[in-house]
């Protein structure tokens, strides 16, 4: 028997406890893994948006980003995130290493507080591994709210939050 043959076994019976109304139903799927699934992230995002929404309120989220671009128009550093619901969360922030040290870390992630602000939010969330930029984080006023130990790689993802607009 197969990884997947056992797995979809075990969900067979997972689904008949679950669903004793229609037992046959996991007869008819399968589970299948592989690569990047556009597709798939497209519907799962849809799906648990639509879902979310409903479940408390907030809407649907809207993403935004910041960007630093040098003399040429070329990106050296930028932010993306989110708002929702009054959460304000940053998904993403790079800057060029030749620029790194010189302040733009902060002004992006001031850029995007006063973002979330503008938009009514109350609070900020970011997460970094250890091995990036917790203090960075700490300095700008977030405090640690959890962390993952381990991952990757024997190091940890910190996750911080920080009130804003207040």
């Amino acid at each position: 028997m197969t990884a997947e043959q056992q797995h979809l076994d075990h969900a067979d019976h997972a689904d008949h406890a679950d669903h004793p109304e229609n037992p046959d139903a996991a007869a008819r799927l399968s589970l299948r893994t592989g690569g990047q699934d556009d597709a798939l992230e497209k519907l799962l995002d849809e799906e648990l948006t639509a879902y979310n929404g409903a479940a408390c309120g907030a809407g649907t989220p809207e993403e935004f980003s910041v960007r630093v671009e040098d003399a040429a128009g070329e990106p050296a550093g930028g932010l993306t995130g989110w708002v929702w619901g009054g959460l304000c969360a940053v998904g993403l922030l790079w800057v060029r290493e030749d620029l790194r040290g010189a302040g733009w870390g902060s002004r992006l992630m001031r850029a995007a507080e006063e973002e979330g602000v503008r938009r009514g939010c109350t609070d900020m969330t970011v997460s970094t591994y250890t091995f990036q930029a917790p203090e960075f984080y700490r300095k700008l006023g977030f405090r640690e709210t959890g962390r993952t130990p381990g991952v990757p790689g024997g190091h940890a993802d910190v996750s911080f939050h920080k009130t804003i607009g207040a």
